[in-house]
């Protein structure tokens, strides 16, 4: 069977180029995103029988469909290696009920308790496998420097994924104060001795600005082959090796649900997924398409609303948006890359579209899509916002009605299945971390505090450890995950902050790699 080709969203490569070209590269010249030029398709019966299957046969079962450059048994062996003892659950990912009606996947059982796990404990096996298979074909791969631009989660599950993996370095750019204090310790704990992490004075969108240029600089790019014989790479959603296996969840979930007897096959299911950078609800749409019974898509966004406004209306506008910081860190995004991916098939893969409504993105900070696509946009698609305050007003009382404990992402999100669902569909929420990378703002909504609210003098000279203990404590909650646990006993390695422009980030990336060449 021929293997499936990737193209360009923005059409400037005259041809695909293999899964694991896609991978190892990241993003395609001209800054598009790579995309497989068919979407398979998996009958009914096909997904009900996922549930026959442990989670990592199901991973396995789908990247097979995608006819990915690797031979079977190698796929079945990376899957079994990243969705093993390194979960704390042996189901990988549990579907729960919380309420009639609303199910939430609990993504976050990986070693970084988040749903970036998902991706990232697969991404660097699959990476290090591409790498192999291009060396094999008379191309040589040689070593890759992985930029990783984060707003908390990604990377440390980047970090965690690609430490001292061979043929690899990888560095993360996070906003300096714009991450949550458990999710700092986390990366700047971080070991192996192929990892930076730099600070970057501003907020997310600045990092992820700043990588993409970095991406795009064809004159640094040969410095570092020819200084450092290192090319970049990407382990962003921008990379399709990271998107992919989100999509697994999705159908996994619906098997699940069809297994246990919640719906009969066939029946539809909503979606909620929270939203900044796009990636983790496209692969729900990506799920859809291939055959698995969904029915909305509902877009759950924090006060900062672009992607909300857009599905809403059809522009997406950031010229004169201000940035707001949010209990909900990981979705303080106002460029979603992703987005691009979803216009790309919402309009029949009109490269041309794509390139100038990114175009317009880029010089005026805002596009408005024409109107057969805004129908389709519609078509699947739902949004809704949540404000600071109504966050924590939900995690206290789902935890009052249910005894279940939110963290500030998956309560946005099941507020938003709240306000959107029809009562007759069951709705699944994507649970996106577990609450103690985020204690200090789960006290706050189990307290009854305001957002932003200056906690109490004796909760405030608590660590990030320390509140979560308390916060467990108070809640009946379970163990807070021994990852998390134990940072404070855990070095600090990395605390070097930069400015966010170009040159900064060139400049703190040639300066690590000449340090590892002394």
């Amino acid at each position: 069977m021929t293997s499936m080709r990737f193209v360009d969203t923005r059409g400037n490569l005259p041809k695909g180029v293999s899964f694991t070209k896609a991978v190892l590269d990241g993003l395609a010249p001209g800054g598009g995103l790579f995309v497989p030029e068919s979407v398979p398709a998996l009958s009914l019966q096909q997904i009900c029988d996922l549930a026959d299957l442990s989670y990592a046969q199901r991973a396995a079962q789908v990247y097979r469909a995608f006819r990915i450059d690797l031979d079977d048994a190698l796929v079945d062996e990376l899957c079994a290696r990243a969705y093993g003892d390194n979960f704390d659950d042996e189901r990988i990912v549990p579907l729960v009920k919380v309420e009639d009606g609303i199910h939430v996947i609990e993504l976050w059982h990986g070693p970084t308790s988040a749903f970036k796990d998902m991706a990232l404990q697969c991404l660097p096996l699959f990476f290090t496998a591409s790498a192999q298979r291009q060396a094999s074909d008379g191309r040589n791969a040689g070593r890759r420097f992985i930029l990783v631009a984060t707003s908390g989660d990604t990377g440390k599950a980047a970090l965690a994924g690609f430490a001292n993996v061979e043929g690899v370095d990888v560095g993360v750019l996070y906003p300096d104060g714009g991450v949550s204090d458990i999710q700092f310790k986390q990366m700047a704990t971080q070991t192996g001795d192929n990892v930076a992490v730099w600070g970057v004075s501003g907020n997310f969108d600045d990092c992820q600005t700043g990588a993409k240029a970095v991406f795009a600089d064809a004159d640094f790019a040969r410095q570092l082959e020819n200084r450092h014989g290192v090319s970049l790479s990407s382990a962003n959603s921008i990379n399709w090796g990271r998107l992919m296996p989100q999509i697994v969840y999705y159908l996994s979930a619906y098997a699940q649900m069809v297994r246990e007897g919640t719906i009969a096959p066939g029946d539809p299911v909503d979606v909620c997924v929270p939203t900044g950078n796009f990636g983790n609800i496209l692969a729900a749409y990506y799920a859809k398409t291939m055959g698995a019974p969904l029915r909305l898509l509902m877009c759950a966004s924090n006060e900062n609303r672009v992607l909300c406004d857009f599905i809403n209306t059809g522009l997406y506008d950031i010229s004169n948006r201000p940035f707001v910081k949010t209990p909900t860190p990981s979705m303080d995004i106002l460029v979603s890359s992703n987005l691009e991916r979803q216009l790309f098939e919402l309009t029949d893969r009109d490269p041309a579209a794509i390139a100038s409504w990114m175009s317009d993105l880029r010089e005026n900070r805002a596009f408005r899509v024409d109107r057969d696509t805004f129908t389709r946009v519609r078509e699947h698609f739902r949004a809704d916002s949540v404000g600071n305050d109504e966050c924590l007003d939900v995690i206290r009382s789902v935890h009052e009605r249910c005894g279940y404990l939110l963290d500030p992402h998956t309560a946005v999100a099941y507020r938003v299945a709240e306000r959107l669902r029809d009562p007759d569909v069951p709705v699944i929420v994507a649970s996106t971390a577990h609450w103690a990378k985020f204690g200090d703002n789960v006290y706050r909504a189990l307290h009854g505090m305001r957002s932003g609210e200056d906690l109490p003098a004796d909760i405030a000279s608590l660590t990030g450890c320390q509140l979560n203990a308390l916060v467990a404590r108070e809640a009946n909650a379970s163990a807070v995950p021994a990852g998390l646990a134990s940072l404070d006993d855990t070095p600090i390695r990395f605390t070097e902050v930069i400015e966010g422009a170009t040159a900064d980030i060139e400049q703190a990336i040639s300066a690590y790699l000449s340090g590892k060449q002394v």
